[in-house]
């Protein structure tokens, strides 16, 4: 590899990187609140820390806390979490072409994707700048695992969540990423029929079904979408 292909690289992670300083902030705040939840949901501090790192994804992680939570199976938390995080398939797939080597090691590179560090790499022609893709994930993983483990282990400092307002975090944080999807009428209507199923099952259901029922409700948006288009 050239020197000028080396210094590219760098560039384009290091550009990467400044570019997710505020995305990493935030999740900075929310595996903070995570943290606690879990810790007060039962989990054990070393099971919730490990989850962030492994699993890494934050609406999969809370969906899964509060299914568990609430009573609700770990087949269900799974399913939930799953259906969170189905979005990375078609990610994954715009992606891959962008990725040298065999798909072992595609395979590999594609644990970076997250949703803010995939929309940025990408060079809206259809390709991604994965050094960029690297350089913006970075950030967010560090600060996804360190407040996860000061919610984790912050002991009394944080008995009270709602002391500073970190118990509203869950549900913004939810609200915000389906302000962000709804675009037009049909993702504004999957969205209002979804929360509608969603509350009706809630004194009925056992815990976890009402979101996957309101989840299964996107299926009838693609499908409406779908004839549309």
């Amino acid at each position: 590899m050239s020197p000028t292909g080396d210094h590219d690289r760098a560039a384009s992670a290091r550009a990467g990187f400044r570019a997710a300083l505020p995305y990493a902030a935030v999740g900075l705040v929310l595996s903070m609140s995570f943290g606690i939840l879990a810790r007060d949901s039962g989990f054990s501090a070393e099971a919730t820390i490990v989850m962030s790192a492994i699993v890494f994804a934050g609406s999969a992680q809370f969906a899964a806390v509060s299914i568990l939570a609430s009573g609700g199976t770990a087949t269900a938390a799974v399913a939930a979490a799953a259906l969170m995080n189905s979005r990375f398939l078609p990610m994954g797939i715009a992606l891959g072409p962008s990725l040298p080597g065999r798909a072992p090691w595609r395979a590999a590179q594609g644990q970076a994707v997250v949703d803010a560090s995939w929309a940025m790499a990408n060079r809206g022609d259809g390709t991604f700048d994965r050094w960029f893709l690297f350089g913006s994930t970075a950030p967010q993983y560090v600060t996804w695992i360190v407040g996860t483990v000061v919610g984790a282990l912050g002991g009394d400092l944080f008995s009270d969540p709602s002391r500073f307002g970190l118990d509203a975090i869950y549900p913004t944080f939810f609200l915000a990423l389906m302000l962000a999807e709804v675009k037009d009428r049909t993702t504004l209507a999957v969205a209002v029929v979804g929360g509608l199923v969603a509350l009706s099952l809630v004194p009925v259901a056992p815990a976890g079904l009402p979101v996957l029922a309101a989840s299964l409700v996107a299926l009838w948006g693609l499908r409406r979408a779908g004839r549309a288009a």
